[in-house]
């Protein structure tokens, strides 16, 4: 069995600006983790943030803690 490959995307808040992260929520389930990256290094450095973290700082935003 092949292992899972990450499926990047933005938010569709996004505008194209080049200011963006990209997620691969598709793997929170199978490895506990949400990697993260820059979308214009798409070979660089990928952050993995587990997904209770992920989870509280998507609450975060959302709450308006970070305007």
């Amino acid at each position: 069995m092949m292992p899972e490959s990450p499926r990047w995307f933005k938010s569709s808040y996004s505008s194209n600006g080049g200011q963006c992260v990209e997620v691969a929520a598709n793997l929170a389930a199978s490895r506990g983790i949400v990697p993260v990256r820059d979308s214009k290094v798409v070979g660089g450095p990928v952050v993995a943030v587990r997904v209770t973290a992920y989870a509280a700082f998507v609450a975060g935003v959302q709450g308006g803690a970070f305007d």
